[in-house]
């Protein structure tokens, strides 16, 4: 069956896109599941697993805000505390990912999937991105909250995932070199996105017969 893995920037519509995916290749869509299994196997309620997932703008920012910071080679910060608690979630995750690998397949949105399930052959890895003032206006227009709140968590969100895929995995997810299709999903309509995703896919045989 295989795997489809997203990652999304603030504003880029990977909550609408993913699942449409997902639906188009005949594949399970693994999004809150996830912090689900990882809560089981750690003992925990599902929110605080969701409070250190790496989808959850006020868990990334949550970690981020509570780390030492050193500068980092490659620009920005990395965290430098040990991180007991955040690299369990972390290890728990990428368990539950290798499984859906393995086992039925699927899309993922997030989790440093990408970074996580790298060098697979029956995995594609998609990034969505866009100028980040199209992703704001994106992101404004589709919550229609303030425009001020939303930048806020636009911020935090794009601090806090190049954070915990640095800190990680010693790498930036924003560059293009670990992701086999890179769409500016601000701009191409999402169905059009979704069509070029599901394209790709089968052209790996990923997705239902």
């Amino acid at each position: 069956m295989g795997v489809v893995t997203v990652s999304a920037s603030y504003g880029c519509g990977g909550a609408e896109i993913a699942p449409a995916v997902a639906e188009a290749l005949g594949l399970p869509f693994h999004d809150r599941v996830i912090p689900a299994q990882v809560a089981g196997r750690l003992g925990v309620p599902v929110a605080e697993a969701e409070a250190n997932d790496e989808t959850i703008t006020r868990g990334l920012w949550r970690l981020v805000s509570s780390l030492g910071t050193m500068p980092d080679p490659v620009g920005g910060v990395l965290p430098t505390s040990s991180l007991p608690d955040e690299r369990a979630y972390r290890q728990q995750t990428e368990r539950v990912l290798f499984e859906i690998a393995a086992g039925p397949g699927g899309v993922v949105l997030g989790r440093a999937a990408a970074m996580v399930l790298r060098g697979r052959p029956d995995v594609l890895h998609v990034r969505l991105d866009g100028a980040p003032e199209r992703r704001l206006a994106a992101a404004v227009a589709h919550s229609g909250r303030p425009e001020d709140e939303v930048r806020r968590d636009r911020d935090a969100a794009d601090a806090g995932r190049v954070a915990y895929v640095r800190h990680f995995y010693r790498c930036d997810p924003a560059e293009a070199r670990h992701y086999h299709l890179v769409v500016d999903s601000t701009v191409v309509p999402h169905d059009t996105v979704v069509g070029l995703v599901v394209t790709a896919a089968r052209a790996l045989g990923i997705g239902a017969a």
